[in-house]
């Protein structure tokens, strides 16, 4: 990449590395949009880069007030991706959207997991995996961008003692979404999450692939 084209931008006191843009015009096009973010939405904090991003993601500032970061995510995160935490995502379209390199944290989908226990109890797959990975969450990196049902059993098991180094819960849809984040916002444990019905995929991506770039 040329030094005209060079990723590396002072944004918040920190470098900026955009490492989804692999060619000149990939990098150009994240370029603009992200300038234009940083002016619609501030500058000033490593969560104003992450709304930026959400922004960018979704193609509407909008979404930027909604968003809610609760004990302090950021830190939390950036020092779980630094030291190689696993990360476990709820459908594989957020295990696919995550970044792979900038980092050495292992990407999961709680879908290759719990089968068993969902034909038994007949509770969601994402649900159903993510019991079943249950030893392996504490001290991880959750990520559920379209599951309400995962988040809450998430949830339930923090309350038993299951402790995560960070959420971030940002499901989509009109039963249980906009509640099961409103409950993750409650619980003792750093989150990132949205107020409301809206979310999905690209939100929850976004929130990770921020914190990936801010670890460098």
């Amino acid at each position: 990449m040329s030094e005209e084209l060079s990723p590396h931008e002072d944004i918040t006191g920190n470098t900026y590395i955009d490492l989804g843009a692999d060619t000149r015009e990939g990098y150009a096009i994240a370029s603009a949009s992200r300038k234009l973010a940083r002016e619609t939405i501030g500058n000033s904090t490593p969560e104003d880069r992450i709304r930026q991003r959400y922004s960018v993601a979704v193609g509407d500032f909008a979404m930027a007030d909604l968003m809610r970061f609760s004990n302090d995510p950021v830190t939390a995160g950036v020092s779980a991706v630094r030291e190689g935490t696993p990360i476990f995502t709820d459908i594989r379209m957020v295990q696919i959207g995550i970044l792979k390199k900038g980092h050495q944290c292992s990407v999961e989908c709680a879908l290759d997991y719990g089968a068993d226990i969902a034909e038994e109890t007949g509770i969601t797959r994402t649900s159903a995996g993510f019991l079943a990975l249950r030893e392996r969450l504490h001290g991880s990196i959750i990520v559920i961008g379209n599951a309400p049902s995962a988040l809450l059993s998430v949830c339930s098991m923090i309350d038993e003692g299951i402790i995560p180094r960070l959420v971030i819960g940002t499901p989509v849809g009109f039963v249980n979404a906009a509640e099961s984040k409103e409950l993750l916002r409650t619980k003792p444990v750093p989150s990132i999450s949205n107020l409301g019905t809206r979310g999905g995929t690209p939100i929850a991506v976004a929130s990770i692939n921020e914190i990936i770039t801010l670890s460098l």
